[in-house]
């Protein structure tokens, strides 16, 4: 017998949140996505270089700053460290262009 959707509406009003963190906004939501997406770029960007061990230092270093700087939740300062890890990145894809190429 499945319940009817009346009394899974009532049992979940009831029923407290298991939410472990309170809910974004959606500007945070929204510079979540844009730093998950600069992410990916960074790790597909890596996955052109030979593995070596400049692939895995570059990796670490991309990682250990989105890691630093995890739980910020300023909006501002978001915005300038994806800027600024932006135009790093740019660099840092020059020399990878440079490593696959030569």
């Amino acid at each position: 017998m499945r319940p009817s959707p009346h009394l899974l509406a009532a049992v979940s009003r009831t029923r407290p949140s298991t939410l472990k963190k309170p809910s974004i906004s959606l500007d945070h939501f929204i510079q979540r996505q844009r730093v998950l997406s600069f992410w990916r770029e960074i790790v597909r960007a890596l996955i052109k270089v030979p593995p070596s061990s400049t692939r895995s230092e570059l990796r670490n270093y991309a990682r250990a700053e989105f890691e630093r700087h995890r739980e910020l939740t300023d909006l501002q300062h978001i915005r300038y460290l994806l800027s600024t890890g932006k135009s790093e990145f740019q660099t840092m894809k020059r020399y990878i262009d440079e490593q696959v190429a030569g």
